[in-house]
């Protein structure tokens, strides 16, 4: 029943993550239908993105000091409906309302989502699932938007928002709540160890450097295949979903890397190979070699995803909703700060020069982990066992 709630868990994260991957796909539809320049494409990853950044840290706090398990339906609900909005608004400024509304529900979800799977006792394995799922449905956000709004317009948007109506409508999670012994066994060992706030804050910066690049990709990459290549608008959606959906299947790798390598290990060599695989996507010359080199990119940049969030809660016992509201969702809101930069420098110089800036992600993200150790020394799955073990 715990894994059966775990695998509930990540088919609803999967859901909800459905509109982060749906706002970077609509980019390329709203600049060509309305006009708009990168300026304000950046400006609307930026919206989905700004609140959201605010408000995951308070989120998860909430979820450290209460249970609030019906937050994760209405924050998925709100960000059905603000992307649901996106076609149906005139104007600049209501759909960067509807855009930001969409990022507040996001926020919402997170920390309690991750609460509830802690919950399960499913440790370090049932992390993997939630976040392969957030993955799949971020992925199957730029395919949903190709299928809709490329084939019935903008005005179609509304019919994005159905997933998450069935999903709370007929609900994915069993409703057996975990055992007293799972609970208890979770809580005494978060009591026998004590948070690590300075290797915390270092894994925040791997976090944030990373989410800068990805989000950037996922803002502009469509674009700038686009302006090179000639891509229609469909085709460049499709090839975001290639991008993400590559790294929502290598996230599945990162529990057998982790096992063998350790968890630092992982991070640091999957963003290493990432800084030549950024420079062959920008520099490829050919539609092929590019989209090739786009789904090796993405690859490495998704494995280190649930080991963000694993070393997080390693990192954080006491605090695992605010480790999660951080590693989970700041770490794909953050980086949509500074798309309008990224956009405003794309209008200027092009999109292979402000892409091309987004090196310093990866690079940064590998320096910071030399600050990281694995907790306890053990590697990956060993403290799921040894968490299962005492429970």
């Amino acid at each position: 029943m715990s894994r059966r709630r775990a695998l509930g868990l990540a088919v609803e994260h999967g859901v909800d993550d459905l509109y982060q991957g749906s706002v970077p796909a609509l980019v390329p539809a709203l600049v060509a239908v309305r006009g708009w320049d990168l300026t304000q494409a950046g400006g609307l990853v930026l919206a989905a993105t700004v609140l959201s950044s605010v408000a995951q840290p308070l989120f998860g706090l909430l979820a450290d000091r209460r249970r609030f398990p019906h937050l994760r339906v209405l924050g998925m609900l709100v960000a059905a409906a603000g992307v649901g909005a996106v076609g149906l608004t005139g104007s600049y400024l209501a759909t960067w309302s509807a855009v930001l509304l969409s990022g507040l529900g996001i926020a919402a979800y997170h920390p309690e989502a991750a609460r509830a799977v802690h919950a399960t006792g499913t440790g370090d394995r049932g992390m993997g699932w939630l976040t392969v799922g957030g993955l799949a449905g971020f992925a199957a956000g730029p395919a949903a938007v190709a299928v809709v709004v490329g084939g019935l317009g903008l005005p179609a948007t509304p019919l994005l928002a159905l997933p998450a109506v069935a999903a709370a409508v007929l609900g994915v999670l069993p409703r057996r709540r975990p055992g007293p012994a799972v609970v208890a066994g979770a809580a005494t060992v978060a009591a026998a160890r004590r948070d690590d706030w300075p290797r915390f804050a270092w894994l925040t910066g791997v976090v944030v450097a990373r989410s800068v690049a990805f989000y950037g990709l996922s803002a502009f990459l469509a674009v700038h295949l686009t302006v090179r290549f000639g891509f229609g608008p469909g085709l460049a959606a499709a090839t975001l979903g290639v991008f993400t959906g590559a790294g929502a299947v290598a996230t599945i790798a990162s529990s057998a890397l982790t096992r063998q390598w350790g968890r630092t290990a992982v991070l640091r060599g999957s963003y290493v190979v990432a800084v030549p695989l950024l420079g062959a996507t920008l520099l490829a010359p050919s539609p092929v070699l590019a989209l090739a080199a786009t789904a090796l990119l993405g690859a490495a940049l998704g494995v280190p995803v649930p080991v963000h969030t694993t070393l997080g809660q390693a990192y954080l016992p006491r605090h695992l909703g605010l480790a999660a509201s951080v590693t989970l969702g700041l770490a794909t809101s953050a980086g949509g700060l500074a798309s309008p930069v990224l956009g405003a420098l794309a209008d200027h110089e092009g999109t292979t020069v402000a892409l091309a800036v987004l090196l310093a992600g990866p690079l940064i993200s590998a320096l910071c982990t030399l600050r990281l150790r694995d907790r306890d020394g053990d590697r990956g799955g060993a403290g799921e066992r040894a968490g299962s073990s005492r429970a």
